[in-house]
């Protein structure tokens, strides 16, 4: 049976766990905030979906693969089978650790001088998405919707439509999207470009982003701007760095209208909230608080990434001790910064640079009743990071840029809406969204140092005051929010393309 709605990502929407006998079980991922668990809940609304991911496998297994899993094999219910793309090892390496993050990421994030050509493997690049693309075809019924995602898959719309001219094409981008003059420094930029001219819809978190994206188009293509409007009321206009006042919401290209669209994806409120007022959850808290003994809480949550400005949070932190004495022994701070998965050769510098910076602060300040820093380059399970998010004071989250940064929305979840304060840099997606946030640029040591100056100095009333606001603003506009509205709007291309279809 053929499905009517097929997402292309680069993940399984599963965990594989093997029992002692050998078996594979197909079970759901354990952390079920993100992105995937949205997506799979897409499914509820069609008769039958396809998700289509890549599985990497060795050649000895090759032969034994299994292309699908169908849906009762999924211990997590719903109405999906999953067909999987068999890469290689080198296929992997290539496409992924080398050409995705050694190419892509660094002018994605606006860090053209980590850009590498010479390793890049673009035929590698194509043949994948090629093969993500007819593996989408072959699963799609006539009239389905195939939703493509993230800059991996950026060739993947260019495919389809050459197999299925008529299919509806919804592309998401999950990171930032650069600006005209970065961005073509790419030299496979028109390749790009036109296979996302070939979507019905192209999706940003924030406008800056569309915006971003739309000059690129402009730079490359002769497209013709149909319509614009101003950008989605919680949305700030004007006084940020990433801040846009209007936005361009359909493009002409070929004799087909693209719609573009930017919202920022939310996080899951009612998970984290149940996730905290369970017994055992409530009683890690009153543990942690135990543990910090009326010490002030710094958490800090990532992963190495030299994007993600941890070095000059670490260096701030460590200024703040020196530049305030009586705060040692008085405050910890707590930096979550999960090492990255072998072969990714890029983050090796990024991740000893960390190491050694927490190393030289701990030695210089740490006394055999107080360490400053707690360093975890493990994952922290879901229940206990809350819990951690719950207790602390401060949350700083200042990456040098960052698509979004939903660390952010699940802290003030987390916080209820009860003070703490948040320290968030003015170059991720959700600061437009959170302006009542302590804003700072993590490029400049002065105003690193005002914001957590003022995070730890704040009276408390004011802290509530804009926690409160900004637990409204992401309560209200919640990863489900983002689902339905992305989902109307897939509902109403379809309408637009019955209506020409008939009128023709």
């Amino acid at each position: 049976m053929k499905s009517s709605l097929v997402i292309l990502y680069h993940r399984q929407p599963y965990d594989e766990v093997m029992d002692d006998d050998g078996v594979i079980h197909y079970k759901a991922k354990q952390s079920p905030n993100g992105i995937v668990p949205t997506l799979k809940g897409f499914f509820s609304n069609v008769n039958q979906g396809t998700w289509v991911a890549w599985k990497a496998v060795n050649q000895v297994d090759q032969a034994n693969f299994k292309e699908r899993v169908a849906v009762d094999e999924i211990e997590d219910g719903g109405n999906y089978n999953v067909r999987r793309i068999p890469l290689t090892e080198k296929q992997v390496e290539d496409f992924y650790h080398i050409t995705s993050k050694e190419a892509f990421w660094p002018i994605l994030h606006s860090f053209p001088y980590h850009f590498t050509y010479e390793t890049s493997n673009w035929e590698n690049f194509k043949e994948v998405n090629r093969l993500f693309a007819k593996a989408a075809c072959e699963e799609a019924t006539d009239d389905a919707l195939i939703w493509v995602h993230d800059y991996n898959l950026w060739l993947a719309p260019y495919y389809i439509r050459e197999l299925k001219p008529n299919a509806q094409i919804a592309f998401f981008h999950h990171t930032p999207f650069p600006s005209v003059d970065i961005f073509n420094i790419l030299p496979w930029r028109e390749e790009i470009v036109d296979s996302l001219l070939c979507c019905n819809i192209v999706g940003f978190h924030i406008p800056r982003y569309s915006e971003n994206f739309v000059n690129v188009a402009r730079s490359l293509r002769k497209v013709e701007v149909v319509e614009q409007d101003s950008v989605p009321e919680h949305i700030t206009p004007v006084g940020t760095a990433l801040a846009e006042p209007e936005m361009t919401t359909k493009l002409r290209w070929n004799n087909r209208i693209v719609n573009i669209d930017a919202f920022p994806v939310g996080t899951n409120p009612q998970h984290i909230t149940n996730t905290l007022h369970k017994e055992e959850t409530e009683q890690r808290y009153q543990e942690i608080l135990e543990r910090l003994q009326g010490r002030k809480l710094i958490i800090s949550a990532g992963r190495v990434d030299y994007v993600k400005g941890v070095r000059e949070m670490l260096e701030a932190y460590g200024r703040l001790l020196e530049r305030r004495p009586n705060l040692q022994g008085k405050v910890n701070m707590m930096v979550t910064c999960v090492s990255p998965a072998s072969g990714m050769r890029v983050y090796e510098t990024a991740q000893n640079l960390i190491e050694q910076l927490v190393g030289q602060i701990n030695g210089q300040f740490a006394t055999l009743e107080w360490i400053p820093i707690m360093l975890f380059t493990q994952p922290i399970p879901f229940a206990d990071l809350m819990c951690y998010y719950r207790a602390a004071d401060v949350c700083w989250t200042t990456p040098l840029r960052d698509g979004l940064n939903l660390v952010a929305k699940e802290y003030v979840i987390a916080r209820e809406g009860k003070g703490g304060n948040l320290i968030l840099s003015e170059f991720v997606g959700a600061a437009v969204e959170l302006p009542e946030a302590i804003l700072t640029n993590p490029y400049s040591m002065d105003r690193m140092d005002d914001a957590i100056d003022k995070a730890l100095d704040m009276p408390q009333a004011e802290q509530e005051q804009r926690m409160q606001k900004m637990y409204k603003t992401v309560t209200q506009y919640d990863v489900a929010y983002w689902g339905d509205r992305l989902f109307n709007k897939f509902q109403e291309v379809q309408k637009e393309m019955e209506q020409k279809a008939t009128t023709l």
